[in-house]
């Protein structure tokens, strides 16, 4: 999930076990912004710099992944020991960015966007950002940091050749070649960087002294995904530094990684088709969308077979070896928003009768030839430190999709890669009087709203806002940017209006391609 490069489609790999909490730019592509792109100018710009608390900043374009747009920003580069224990290890850079606001003089409070992941570049997400925060940024900064191990942040990035599958053509799944994967990327980064270092806590201490050299202001964290958890930890070591928080898609601070990934998608499955078989059209159209699924996952099962698609991208026909474990990961992929959702019931019903063209080019649309989730070194971090020694056998799901491999994918990759320092009290629940603000999506397939409830309890001045018809990353849905500028600026998430958010409706199902039902 982190540095941009053209992989092919293994079947069964990395890519399709380890895309663990979001897909990075997933959240962000079906909703396309206007990015801050400045007019040409015909003399010569000379630099401009920005000094603000110790950092100098120079005026730079944060790029907008598969776009040639860009958007306006300050630069620079914080260097930190990799080890902060020792502050004569390697000195690493972190790239840090800042979206300024409109006012003369900004509010003493700063943004802090938190990316998913766990292996998304801050950075990288500056136009979804820079739209959905632009109410709030008339009066206040917006800080990206790219997390140490992404992005342009002394990334742990293995190429193609280390990303060897975890799986053979037949789908069987191989502890043995995913080792190999694993020591091969290990291999690879130890270059450049000590994997120990690359987890969460140490994040949160960049975040920290990233926020002493810019002045000290108070944070207003606002966390996706992974970036809860980022969010949960850095409020619990430095409460003091801390005005709000905004949870999107959250991940319990008691929740082992990977643990309920394979029960979340099964029941948001459920949901997303009952409401096919709930309307007399798409039941009349499709059956039942979910006993389809399962059917194709049993032909694939008893038949891993070659499949040829037109890429949507150039046009070209191309082969691949399509198996369960492909079928998982692309439904799984679908199932994160609300537009590509409603595509499922007629792309499963497509690929069972023989046309995967409209599963696997819509999936390659998505995934950018699914580089984006690649498994990166930062993800494995993150959870070989903080979460696989926690994780148990989950009998109860080798009948779900998802199955029990992607638990048994942790496991083997962990044998292998250094593991960092976990904190005695990381996984205990957050305990904060600062006002936080949860939001969930009410079919999100891996972080349910059900974890939001179960955070809220014990935080006395947060409210949980459960978007109706929507999957993972709502804070761009409807009026959540409105609700969010209201919530940092009054500090009352208990009193919030949201009945705007009433107005969300799930995404009519396509009954073929020209749309759903009139």
């Amino acid at each position: 999930m982190v540095a941009k490069r053209r992989v092919g489609w293994r079947t069964g790999t990395l890519i399709g076990l380890l895309g663990v909490l979001g897909w990075h730019q997933l959240a962000a592509r079906p909703r396309p912004v206007t990015a801050t792109t400045p007019a040409p100018s015909t003399a010569e710009a000379k630099p401009q710099t920005w000094h603000l608390g110790a950092l100098t900043l120079t005026a730079c374009e944060l790029p907008q992944p598969h776009s040639g747009l860009s958007t306006a920003a300050w630069c620079t580069g914080f260097p930190v020991p990799e080890n902060r224990a020792d502050p004569h290890s390697r000195i690493i850079t972190l790239k840090l960015a800042i979206l300024r606001s409109r006012a003369q003089v900004a509010s003493k409070d700063m943004l802090v966007f938190l990316a998913g992941g766990p292996g998304q570049a801050a950075t990288e997400s500056a136009s979804m950002v820079a739209s959905v925060l632009q109410p709030l940024l008339a009066h206040r900064n917006v800080l990206l940091l790219d997390q140490r191990g992404t992005g342009s942040s002394n990334p742990l990035t293995c190429t193609d050749s280390a990303g060897s599958g975890a799986a053979d053509d037949a789908g069987t799944f191989n502890a043995s070649k995913l080792r190999a994967a694993a020591a091969a990327c290990l291999k690879q980064v130890s270059t450049h960087a000590d994997p120990r270092y690359y987890t969460t806590t140490v994040a949160t201490q960049d975040l920290e002294a990233v926020r002493k050299a810019l002045g000290s202001p108070t944070y207003d964290l606002i966390g996706v995904s992974y970036g809860t958890r980022v969010a949960q930890q850095y409020l619990m070591h430095y409460p003091d530094a801390v005005r709000s928080v905004v949870l999107d898609s959250v991940v319990p601070n008691p929740l082992v990684l990977g643990e309920d990934f394979a029960r979340n998608l099964h029941d948001a499955l459920q949901a997303q088709f009952a409401r096919c078989t709930a309307e007399p059209a798409c039941k009349q159209r499709f059956g039942d969308p979910q006993q389809t699924l399962l059917q194709l996952r049993g032909a694939l099962r008893a038949n891993p077979h070659q499949v040829s698609f037109r890429d949507p991208e150039t046009y070209r026909a191309v082969k691949r070896v399509l198996n369960e474990h492909v079928l998982a990961s692309v439904v799984r992929m679908f199932a994160y928003t609300p537009a590509t959702a409603a595509l499922l019931p007629l792309s499963i019903d497509a690929a069972a009768h023989g046309d995967v063209g409209p599963l696997l080019g819509q999936a390659k649309i998505l995934s950018g030839d699914l580089a984006e989730l690649s498994g990166s070194g930062m993800q494995y971090s993150v959870i070989c430190s903080e979460d696989a020694d926690l994780l148990t056998p989950r009998p109860q799901d080798a009948d779900t999709l998802l199955g029990t491999h992607m638990i048994d994918a942790f496991k083997a990759i962990c044998s292998v890669w250094p593991k960092g320092r976990r904190p005695a009290d990381f996984h205990a629940p957050l305990k904060t009087t600062r006002p936080v603000l949860l939001l969930a999506g009410q079919y999100d397939p891996v972080t349910p709203p059900r974890y939001a409830k179960a955070v809220a309890k014990g935080l006395p001045d947060a409210r949980v806002l459960v978007l109706k018809g929507q999957g993972h990353s709502v804070m761009a849905a409807g009026c959540m940017p409105q609700l969010i500028k209201h919530f940092i600026e009054k500090l009352d998430p208990k009193t919030l209006d949201a009945s705007c958010l009433e107005r969300l409706r799930p995404t009519p199902i396509f009954i073929d391609f020209n749309g759903a039902t009139p």
